[in-house]
This record gives structure tokens, sequence and C-alpha cells, in this order.
């Protein structure tokens, strides 16, 4: 088996020490990042959260007036809370081939390993650059990258393609679903409970509601539209969380809940959400506000972002195709940062070490192999900027 370079293998560990729970900042990273940069003479610009505390990081290695190669990626992992590690999270610790660690899947090995290949990017990229993207707050609804994506868009010069490094087992991905979350607050009017037909009962109306969203859910189960080349090959409908009421004795006044499309570009996600919508004021609120005027439901947009369809044929998927030495491509049922680049106008696509099904469970981790693929690719990519 290909073991990966101790120059990856340390930056990996690095990197993996830096609790960037979402929740935190992700500045000491990426001014470690910015520090190890300009080691090599490479300037990087910062770009912020509205209070300062996050940043996305730019740079790009060799010449600025031309489009390259951009390799992205996001900083932030999701929380350890509650889950039952084995091992010091915010430490790497190898077992069985391979390293344990929060971010080690997803998604700090990728970027890691672009670290540690800049300086032979920076020999070879004499005609063609490379560009370093790293954003926050990925994990809660691909937040950060979209004041990056404006930053690159007044630019003169932005990167040609875009190779987002998420976990795919180092297969390349040119599709995946989008997502469009909603929370929605029910409004009712509470009472005792033995006089219960004088309120209106938030809970019940909620569950109406959730119960259109499960119809919903199966209609397109077994009506589609359907693209078999997905894992789960149809739009998704899911509630997650439900909250309400206070006591049984009481008609509950309030309850929300939060729910999710994962669609297929085939679909129309706020179309959907119009469905639900127009249920809820043509069909409950009527009945809702004839015993309380003051009755009401509340849709809250909670994320939102495009699905990822480049095209077989595009110099993206050919070059990931090349640089991987994969002979196809797959489409995956999770979401990335890719779907906003492309939107942009940055044609990407996913190929990075590790598995999906692996990222924000305990005793997270990738396989030693994994790392030495993606080191592979980074090679070939090597040698595209300016073959020897």
């Amino acid at each position: 088996m290909s073991l990966p370079s101790a120059a990856s293998r340390a930056m990996i560990e690095q990197l993996i020490a830096f609790d960037t729970t979402s929740r935190n900042s992700n500045l000491e990273l990426i001014h470690f990042i910015r520090d190890h940069l300009a080691g090599l003479g490479v300037e990087s610009e910062l770009v912020y959260d509205p209070g300062g505390a996050k940043a996305n990081l730019y740079a790009t290695l060799g010449p600025t007036d031309r489009p390259g190669i951009a390799l992205s990626g996001h900083t932030d992992v999701v929380p350890v809370d509650g889950q039952d590690w084995s091992s010091d999270p915010w430490r790497v610790v190898e077992r069985d081939g391979r390293l344990y660690g929060r971010g080690t899947c997803d998604m700090k090995a990728f970027i890691a390993i672009c670290l540690a290949f800049a300086p032979r990017f920076l020999e070879r990229a004499e005609q063609l650059p490379v560009h370093f993207c790293f954003s926050y707050d990925e994990e809660v609804g691909c937040l950060g990258v979209r004041p990056l994506l404006t930053h690159l868009a007044a630019k003169p010069v932005k990167p040609r393609l875009a190779i987002i490094g998420e976990p795919t087992g180092m297969k390349v991905v040119n599709a995946h679903k989008g997502k469009l979350s909603q929370r929605c607050s029910v409004h009712g009017f509470e009472c005792h409970s033995s006089l219960a037909p004088q309120g209106v009962n938030a809970v019940e109306y909620a569950a109406r509601l959730i119960t259109r969203l499960g119809d919903m859910a199966r209609r397109k189960a077994t009506e589609g539209p359907f693209d078999p080349a997905y894992d789960v090959p149809y739009t998704t409908v899911h509630t997650g969380t439900v909250q309400g009421g206070t006591a049984l004795n009481i008609v509950p006044k309030d309850c929300s809940f939060e729910f999710e499309f994962r669609f297929l570009p085939a679909d129309d996600p706020r179309a959907l959400l119009a469905e639900v919508v127009g249920y809820a004021q043509e069909e409950l609120l009527p009945r809702m506000r004839a015993v309380s005027p003051q009755a009401g439901i509340d849709f809250e947009e909670l994320s939102a972002f495009a699905g990822l369809d480049t095209p077989e044929d595009h110099e993206a998927v050919v070059l990931a195709k090349a640089l991987s030495g994969a002979n196809s491509t797959t489409k995956v049922a999770f979401g990335t940062e890719a779907g906003l680049i492309a939107e942009s106008g940055i044609p990407a696509v996913v190929c990075g070490p590790g598995s999906i099904e692996q990222a924000h469970k305990p005793d997270e981790f990738v396989s030693l192999e994994q790392l030495a693929l993606c080191e592979a690719f980074m090679e070939r990519l090597c040698d595209r900027l300016a073959p020897a």
C-alpha cells in the first residue's frame, strides 16, 4: 500500500489541532495558512465575515494575470459534542492504516495535501496558476463561500475551473443535489385542554403540515423525476425537528419544525415550497383564524444552496478524470460548495480523499491509501502545470 508523504502527514496533524467547529472562529487556522504561504512568498487575500471573527482565504500560486485551477475546501468542522470518541478528536491518531480525528475526512486532509504541495505548485506554475480557496461555515449552510465568490466576481481574473476536495473516495463527482431548508412556526391559541375546541392547537396544525410534507416525499419517490445515477435517485423531502407544547392539559400555542428539500437539478425547490406554503395559507389558516384571528403560520429560510450538474465533456470533468485516473464520473446526494461556485460562473467538480460515510461521526477517519491517491492526483496536476 502506498503511503502519504511526511509533509502531508505533518500538515494534517497541524490542521486537525485547530478546533474550527462552525460555532468557533477559524482565524487561528486561517492565519496559520496565510503565514505558511507567506513563507513561500505567496500573498493571501482574506475575506472576513461581517463580525470579523471568521475569514475565507484566497491565494494564487503562479502568475496572477491569468485564470488557473482552483483547489477549494472548507475549514470548519461539525461538533464532537455528545459523540463517543475513542481518542482525542483534535489530535491525529493512526490505527490500522487510518488517521483518526475530527476533520481528517471532512475535509482538512485535502487542504493539508494542497498546502504540502504548495512548493511543487510554485515550481511548476509558470504558465498555469493554482488558486487556493479555503472557506468558513460550509457545515452550517455554505455561508462563507458566498462572500468569497462576491470578492472573486469583482476581480479582473478569477479561476478557470474549481476542484472541491470533499470526500468522494477520489472519484470524480460532476453532479450533486441542491438543498433548501426551512423552519415553519405555527402560532395557535392556548386554553385549558378541557376546553380544547375554544383553542387553536399549534401542534395539531403543524402535524397536518408535516403529514403533507410526508405525502410529497412519497410522491417524489414514486413519481420522480428520477436520475438513476444518484444513490437516492429522486428529490427527498424530510422533516428533521419538531418542538411545541408546554403541558398536556394546555392546548399548545406554539409549535415549530424544520424541513428540507434535497433536490435533483430537474426539480424546482421553490415550486415545492410554494406547494407547502399554499396548503398552509389556503387550507389551514382559514380554519385557525375562524377560532382566533391572531393565529398564523410563518416560514423562514434556514439555508439554500444550488445543485451541481457539470456536463461530462466539460474541461473541468475531463481534467479531474485525468488527474484521478478515473474513466467515469458519479453523482451524489450530499451537497457541497461546488454548486454555488459553478453558479457563480466557475465550472466545478468534486473530488477528494475519504468517504462521506465517515464524515460527522465519532472516530472520523481517512485511510492512508486515500491520502496517497490524493497525492498522486496532485502529482499529476503538477505535470499538467508544466510538463517535465
